[in-house]
């Protein structure tokens, strides 16, 4: 009968060990396994990887409207036109596309007065020029125009990408491990065999869910931070072994 060796090491974290932003190892699970049969011998270490990932929102987008009051429809619409036509006209020089921009119009009577309110929401991805933009409005259409306050967001693609850095990232961890169990073991660490994503987290950071308060409740800044995502993925894989005498064909 052909017999079987196996050997198991396990390494654990020291409790309350945290990375942010980084790498994070969350524990070692090797297993080398021998199999004898009459045709082959597999030979092969398995290993979990750890990683996280943080991403900081990408988008912001910033609404704009404008209203107006008159008792002549082409007097109303005169008015916030004029209006309107600066702030596209801001906001393109700004580097924001017409895609990336959307106008809304609403037109009523109340009695003797024919009433307008219009917005435009526009998308930036470089929070600077949103910044440039809210300052110029405010400067050159003072109270005429009411500028909100700016939402910040994760695009698709930045979600995508994250997540692929932190499963990419968890399986670079365990092919280190599997390098250094594999020079302990005096093997040498061959192909992979087996790659297996086991999970993915993702989550907001705490202190921007609470708007950025303190202790006290009072906001610390009235300027609405641009939240972080954290995403953390585990993947489980296996790796042939190799003598170190081996000759290489």
């Amino acid at each position: 009968m052909e017999s079987q060796s196996r050997v198991f090491a396990a390494v654990l974290p020291a409790a309350g060990r945290e990375f942010a932003g980084q790498d994070n190892e969350q524990g070692l699970d090797v297993r080398a396994v021998n199999r004898h049969s009459p045709s082959n011998r597999v030979r092969e270490v398995q290993v979990t990887g750890t990683a996280e990932v943080c991403c900081p929102a990408d988008r912001v987008s910033l609404r704009v409207s404008v209203g107006s009051s008159k008792e002549a429809v082409n007097d109303v619409t005169n008015s916030v036109s004029r209006r309107l036509e600066y702030i596209l006209q801001t906001v393109r020089q700004h580097g924001v596309s017409d895609r990336d921009t959307s106008v809304r119009r609403f037109l009523h009577r109340e009695a003797d007065q024919y009433h307008m309110d219009a917005e435009v929401v526009a998308t930036f991805s470089d929070f600077e020029n949103m910044e440039r933009v809210c300052h110029v409005l405010l400067e050159k259409l003072d109270k005429s125009v009411c500028v909100g306050t700016p939402h910040f967001y994760h695009s698709a693609e930045c979600l995508s990408q994250m997540r692929r850095r932190a499963c990419v990232s968890a399986v670079e961890n365990a092919q280190q491990k599997a390098s250094e169990v594999s020079q302990l073991l005096g093997q040498t660490l061959g192909s992979p065999l087996l790659i297996r994503e086991e999970e993915t987290r993702e989550w907001r950071n705490e202190d921007e869910e609470d708007g950025g308060r303190g202790q006290g409740g009072a906001p610390l800044n009235p300027f609405p931070c641009a939240p972080t995502i954290t995403a953390s993925s585990r993947v489980s894989v296996s790796f042939s072994l190799r003598d170190k005498s081996r000759k290489k064909l």
